[in-house]
């Protein structure tokens, strides 16, 4: 079991006191659990995020064949999905041993744990149905022996939000007081983004008031969607080409060998989901394979142009969503590190700075661990995860469920008084 902080160190409303906290993530690309510590400390409207370090650990050999083999379009049983839930579960649970254990020196408050999306419904120009992250989270609390926030998604869904992306908070907290008109990017699996209002230009000072008010987030204007595939398409495509002897194209190799064809992007952007307004999301339920081999046409591209092609429409269609706002795109996800993307992504975006979340402090792998890790934080302390709007809710939630530690704690809510954080701050400095 894994030591826990001493109570008197943990006292509820006590924000002078930093919350370690452990984040759990597997994205779209299924692929390996990864880990992110950080420590969070509230100090007035500011939340400080000191990053403790980060690790990736691969799926176990024999669970992400059958994860893969049970996902859309594929059918399953209930069997199936009992098993994969309980054995990501123990991976997940693994992981945030590994994470307490290396990251925090053994000391750690609180996992946060996203799970593993399975199945987004999201039936074609209609909102979100239903969200279904599998991943059990009480291997982790009886493993840590810490207590465990999960299923975050899903109150988001219940309240009328599209339950994807959940970054937009962190995102706009982190953002908050840019210069221009800032974009949140991520290219996972599906590339989502979280694009913020202009910051205002300064004013003077006004005359000091008795009582001011609090200052608040303007969450109104923020919006967070996803826009369509990024390396959902890329890797699918790169493992076909190479029989499975590639599972992703490494620094855009081939992408960056093949030139883009005209015909098969013009089929490609003629996808009834780029032209749906936002809020919205999706997933591998609508892109994947079979979805991309139906529209390649009766003479099949070299794997190169595929590729290139690919790059071509993720670009295209994230710099479509974000061309007349954006003055400044922070990028974050594996799709950062093929450089064909980031390029074409530049091409697409003349006079728009983009750059990785790594230069602001985020390391661009860890981003989603971190963003959750955050949520999770907002959770103990019973405030909204959510914008007011970002995703389509109706209202701003307190999101997912806590599983108690092995010492039955459970979190102190708003009974803490803790007040919600405006901005986030990135300390380069544990």
């Amino acid at each position: 079991m894994v030591e826990s902080l001493p109570e008197n160190q943990f006292s509820p409303g006590d924000t002078s006191t930093a919350l370690r906290v452990v984040g759990l993530m597997s994205g779209t690309s299924h692929d390996a659990v990864d880990a992110a510590a950080c420590e969070l400390r509230l100090a007035g409207d500011t939340l400080t995020l000191t990053p403790l370090g980060h690790l990736s650990v691969p799926y176990p050999p024999a669970l992400r064949p059958e994860l893969v083999a049970a996902l859309p379009p594929a059918r399953t049983t209930l069997e199936t999905v009992c098993r994969l839930d309980t054995g990501i579960g123990q991976a997940f649970a693994d992981v945030a041993v590994r994470a307490v254990a290396e990251l925090c020196a053994g000391l750690a408050d609180l996992v946060v744990s996203h799970g593993q999306t399975v199945f987004h419904w999201a039936p074609d120009g209609g909102g979100v149905l239903g969200t279904l992250q599998i991943g059990e989270a009480a291997w982790i609390a009886e493993a840590t022996g810490l207590p465990v926030v999960s299923g975050l998604r899903t109150r988001d869904v219940a309240a009328g939000g599209q339950g994807a992306p959940l970054v937009g908070l962190f995102d706009a907290l982190w953002l908050a007081g840019r210069p221009g008109s800032p974009v949140a990017l991520n290219l996972g699996g599906i590339a989502n983004v979280t694009v913020l209002p202009p910051t205002p230009p300064p004013v003077e000072p006004a005359p000091p008031v008795v009582e001011p008010a609090p200052p608040v987030v303007e969450p109104v204007e923020t919006h967070t969607f996803d826009t369509g595939p990024a390396c959902a398409l890329l890797d699918a495509a790169t493992r076909h080409v190479t029989n499975g002897r590639l599972t992703f194209d490494v620094d855009g190799a081939l992408a960056a060998r093949g030139q883009v064809l005209p015909d098969l992007l013009a089929r490609l952007l003629d996808e009834p989901y780029y032209a749906r307004q936002a809020p919205k999301s999706t997933g591998k339920e609508l892109f994947h394979l079979d979805y991309l081999l139906a529209r390649l046409g009766p003479t099949p591209p070299t794997p190169e142009d595929l590729l290139a092609t690919l790059v071509a429409l993720t670009a295209r269609t994230v710099a479509d969503a974000v061309r007349h706002t954006a003055t400044e795109v922070v990028a974050s996800g594996g799709g950062t590190r093929n450089p064909a993307l980031m390029a074409a992504l530049r091409a697409e975006l003349p006079g728009v700075t983009v750059r990785t979340s790594d230069e602001l402090g985020v390391p661009s792998q860890a981003k989603e661990a971190l963003a959750f890790a955050v949520l999770g934080w907002h959770t103990w302390y019973g405030l909204p995860g959510v914008l007011p709007g970002a995703t389509g809710t109706r209202h701003p939630s307190v999101l997912g469920s806590v599983i108690s530690g092995v010492d039955g704690r459970f979190p102190p809510g708003r009974a803490a008084a803790v007040g919600q954080p405006v901005r986030l701050e990135i300390s380069r400095t544990a």
